[in-house]
């Protein structure tokens, strides 16, 4: 078996919504996996030395005008490679295959036939076993070379495999939950087919990132905003281990925080870490930048530009023990890809550690996490010590309650949702709930007001939006089925206890199409 070290499987993105979800399931089989665009080219493809190449699925046909192909250039390489729904058929088509409209289209739900060998991705399992497909065109003809290892009643052509040149594909999904046998079949490509050892454990992640921390920082001093939320902690704590006290966190309240997040900051994570931890009250100069603006983009961008001026003010203060050339971020994946990261990645919003950073930047970026997955970053956690309520902290925005308050920005309305969101986080945990949402969102709708009666009086108040989510990783992402029990509580208490909300609604919309928060 090849060595994994620094070394990717790359997923060609075909314009799939799971290819993201792709990535993660190549890493969960304990191999590094990167996303690039499919127009990447393929000297651009070899330059990141892959151990392997995956063909994502995507909506076009691969017969439509302008539809994205494989350069069959591609198959010249030595690199083994696996085709996914269209990157299976642009695959098949590209090696001399046939694909066709067979006049059975398959969504949903399917039964894949597999004949007694199976070949290597389907031995020894089930004869007839349900996968996830979606696809109008299929292969009707293998390529020269390779062997059918499973059909369907729309696609005579299921699955291929030679394992000779170490190509295989499937029309189905491996990667959704919905393709119960998919993430064995994936493995097997990646294991046995092409011939990965599985080196991708949190040890190695953890390993890895101390030693490029240490290359980058040298003898050199960091800086790290510390927000009190998973990311930054586990940065923080990473960065810690690769330079020790040579890190001093700053920590930012800014006034958007949720209520007892500094005093958590300031008394448990110093606790657990030991970290140099200097504070700094910036609550009128946020609210002061953010007077007037509405704009969601806008505020995200001025949040991002008063953070680092306040760094930079952090680090004069610090001069007199040496220069802060370092400023570390606890960036994610998702968070590189939603901003625009790649070429080809659509700019969903920018984040407020990758897209909203000011151009005059006066630090280097460490970012030890930016090629992680929230998982992956709680894992990484754990194996470093941090406790469990640190680790496990739902997920919260660096730009705090300024994006969950539809409209200005007002002391008044930070601490109406402030209170609101109190409310329902204390009902969540009372219920049991913290572990089976990923985050729970409390949203104010500032700019809209609703009639009601409180007291037998007339009311005129705002409206509160309780958005709670069940997620992997934030890149899809479904609503949480709350207990009506719990959700009557949450409510009853918000439209008694906080005096400006007078309804609490629920938002029910998946991610797409809707983000998780809302601005």
């Amino acid at each position: 078996m090849s060595d994994t070290s620094n070394r990717p499987v790359l997923v060609v993105d075909f314009g799939a919504q799971y290819a993201q979800l792709i990535a993660r399931r190549v890493r969960e089989a304990q191999v590094y996996s990167e996303v690039v665009p499919h127009t990447a080219s393929v000297s651009e493809i070899l330059d990141k030395n892959p151990l392997a190449i995956v063909l994502s699925g995507g909506p076009s046909s691969v017969y439509a005008e302008n539809a994205p192909q494989v350069d069959p250039k591609l198959f010249e390489t030595g690199v083994p490679v696996f085709g996914i729904c269209y990157g299976f058929q642009a695959m098949a088509r590209a090696l001399g295959g046939a694909v066709e409209q067979t006049g059975t289209r398959e969504y949903g739900r399917t039964d894949l036939s597999v004949p007694t060998e199976g070949g290597a991705l389907h031995q020894e399992l089930p004869a007839s076993h349900p996968v996830w497909m979606s696809h109008g065109d299929a292969v009707t003809k293998a390529p020269e070379g390779f062997t059918v290892t499973a059909t369907s009643e729309g696609a005579p052509v299921a699955a291929f495999e030679d394992t000779e040149r170490r190509f295989a594909g499937v029309q189905y999904h491996p990667e959704v939950h919905h393709s119960p046998h998919g993430q064995e079949v994936l493995r097997r490509f990646l294991h046995e087919i092409a011939g990965i050892r599985p080196q991708w454990t949190t040890s190695s992640i953890l390993d890895e990132q101390v030693t490029r921390i240490r290359e980058q920082i040298g003898d050199g001093k960091a800086i790290c905003g510390l927000s009190g939320g998973v990311d930054s902690a586990v940065a923080a704590a990473l960065v810690q281990r690769a330079i020790g006290d040579r890190l001093t966190c700053v920590f930012v309240d800014h006034g958007l925080l949720r209520s007892g997040e500094r005093a958590q900051v300031e008394r448990d994570y110093v606790a657990a870490t030991g970290i140099r931890l200097v504070t700094v009250d910036a609550r009128e100069r946020f609210l002061g930048a953010l007077a007037g603006v509405t704009d969601p983009e806008e505020k995200r961008k001025i949040i991002g530009r008063e953070f680092i001026r306040v760094f930079e003010q952090a680090e004069r203060d610090l001069k007199a023990e040496g220069d802060y050339k370092f400023l570390v971020q606890g960036t994610l994946y998702p968070d590189v890809v939603e901003s625009g990261g790649g070429a080809g990645t659509a700019n969903i919003k920018s984040h407020h550690n990758v897209g909203g950073l000011p151009d005059d930047l006066q630090f280097e970026l460490v970012e030890p996490l930016r090629a992680l997955f929230k998982d992956e970053v709680r894992r990484v956690g754990t194996e470093l010590g941090l406790p469990e309520t640190i680790v496990q902290r739902q997920p919260f925005p660096g730009p705090g309650l300024g994006i969950r308050i539809i409209g200005e920005v007002t002391q008044d309305r930070l601490d109406t949702l402030r209170q609101a969101d109190a409310i329902a986080r204390e009902e969540l945990t009372l219920a049991g709930l913290d572990r089976q949402i990923w985050q729970c969102p409390v949203v104010l709708l500032a700019d809209v007001r609703s009639v009601g009666v409180q007291g037998d009086g007339r009311t005129y108040g705002h409206p509160i939006v309780l958005r709670p989510v069940s997620s992997e990783d934030a890149m899809t992402a479904d609503w949480t089925r709350l207990p009506y029990e719990v959700l009557e509580r949450i409510s009853t208490r918000i439209t008694n206890e906080v005096a400006e909300v007078n309804r609490v609604v629920l938002d029910v919309t998946s991610k797409p199409p809707g983000t998780i928060e809302w601005e």
